[in-house]
């Protein structure tokens, strides 16, 4: 609430009361409000995102084509990234992990900078582009660092590169068309949050926190329940994200592409968080050989890229095991039973991939590896409840609406929709067209406001990696 009524329409009467020829002037307004946005949360994590500001940008001006000792610059800038990300995020787990050894160690508690894993990425992108000769360096550290610490993508994603980002710094021309789809596009974003994604978390939280009362039912249902609460959580930050940025003036990069509609586990890939699929492939994988080398190396490449992809998003076994799970089925599509997969029907290559996606969330979701045995076993049979209960049941009576509208709006229907009314010529349809998402954005935005005002707000399950 403070976010919506505070801080957006104060950012947003600085950016606009200033001339848009003032380009300076409103990058700054930006920048101003993006740092005091991430100190929202805290000013003793600001200075982790200013030392990889700042250490990054002279980094790249060092590492650019042309300079003598480029090479070993770079390297020790991209050790420098990755120490910092190691220190805050898996410093803990490795200790644990020591003393769960047997070793006498103490575990500190160290908090971890919000949206680390991000603006980190983001940084080694941008040095690494440099490096490469396929970017100039930025010599202004303030562009710099508003590309890093972009309020709307900051935390969340999705993942950018200065290469797309740099030219709107400049170049950008904001237009009241742009505002409103941007506007638009925030409220669709906000309502998969609020309506849909908070409420479908209370019956994945009731089957992950079931114990012995967890029943066959209720374990499919309760990784149904996240395998829809994480895609409407992260798509709905993204498609806040990518409005505000258009409101700005900035085309932000789509981070998702109907995930649930893939027919195997590598079309999921291209579709689900497509900006950190592309930064492994780009970053880890081709420089590891990518395809081109033996099948060997190819399978070792693969392992590599998705240990990394696991531990990416927590510093816990669990992650790493979903990260090998995927790694596993990839490489099964690939060199085993690919073609074979290929020739079904396609509904049969559908209920394939979505099992293997809720699966997948399941070994995602659960807080340590018996509990991934535990959910893994009760979804085939071997729940300590038994096949039903009266909590399925209830959970199905209560959120049985959320549960309905979750499944179209996860299917591409908006865009069909769209499509088959930009092919009609008469000036009904063209006005549904124009004016449908916006009238419905602006009632999902008044429900959404209910909805925050009437109850506990969740956060972003994405804000802790």
């Amino acid at each position: 609430m403070v976010f919506l009524f505070g801080f957006l329409p104060a950012v947003l009467v600085c950016y606009f009361l200033l001339p848009a020829r003032w380009r300076t002037g409103r990058n700054t307004v930006l920048l101003i409000f993006s740092l005091a946005f991430y100190c929202w949360g805290g000013v003793a994590r600001l200075p982790a995102l200013l030392v990889s500001c700042v250490g990054n940008w002279a980094a790249a001006l060092w590492a650019a084509p042309g300079h003598r000792g480029r090479k070993a610059v770079y390297g020790i800038a991209l050790a420098g990234n990755l120490v910092m990300l190691g220190y805050f995020k898996y410093t803990g787990f490795l200790l644990e992990n020591l003393q769960a050894l047997g070793l006498d160690v103490t575990v500190p508690s160290i908090a971890l900078p919000a949206g680390i894993s991000f603006f980190t990425f983001q940084a080694m992108a941008y040095l690494t582009d440099v490096y490469r000769g396929t970017i100039p360096a930025e010599r202004s550290l303030p562009r710099l660092t508003l590309f890093m610490a972009f309020f709307p993508q900051l935390l969340q994603g999705p993942i950018l590169r200065y290469g797309e980002f740099a030219p709107a710094l400049t170049q950008r021309r904001e237009n009241s068309e742009d505002a409103a789809a941007g506007a638009t596009r925030f409220c669709f974003g906000l309502a998969k949050k609020v309506l849909l994604a908070d409420s479908l978390g209370v019956i994945a939280d009731a089957a992950f926190s079931s114990g012995d009362r967890l029943t066959m039912s209720l374990a499919w249902l309760g990784g149904i329940a996240y395998t829809l609460q994480l895609y409407f959580d992260f798509s709905g930050y993204t498609d806040m994200a990518i409005g505000l940025g258009r409101i700005f003036g900035f085309r932000l990069p789509e981070n998702f592409n109907y995930p649930y509609i893939s027919k195997s586990a590598s079309e999921f890939w291209r579709r689900w968080h497509m900006t950190l699929s592309f930064w492994f492939r780009d970053y880890v994988y081709i420089p590891l050989g990518g395809n081109r080398c033996s099948r060997g190396r190819q399978i070792l490449n693969l392992l590599a890229v998705w240990m990394l992809t696991g531990l990416w998003h927590g510093s816990a076994w669990n992650f790493v095991l979903w990260g090998l799970y995927y790694a596993l089925l990839l490489m099964g599509e690939k060199f085993l039973w690919g073609k074979f997969l290929e020739k079904l029907p396609a509904a049969v290559r559908h209920a394939y991939a979505l099992v293997l996606i809720i699966i997948g969330w399941v070994l995602f979701r659960s807080g340590s590896l018996a509990q991934v045995g535990q959910m893994v076993a009760a979804m085939f049979g071997a729940a300590p409840g038994g096949l039903w209960s009266a909590e399925t049941a209830y959970y199905l009576h209560q959120f049985h609406w959320e549960l309905l509208l979750a499944i179209p709006a996860s299917l591409p229907v908006k865009q069909v929709l769209e499509e088959r009314l930009a092919a009609r010529k008469g000036k009904a349809a063209q006005m549904l067209l124009i004016l449908g998402p916006k009238v419905l954005g602006f009632g999902l935005l008044g429900w959404s406001v209910v909805r925050l005002l009437s109850s506990t707000f969740r956060s972003f399950l994405y804000f802790q990696f």
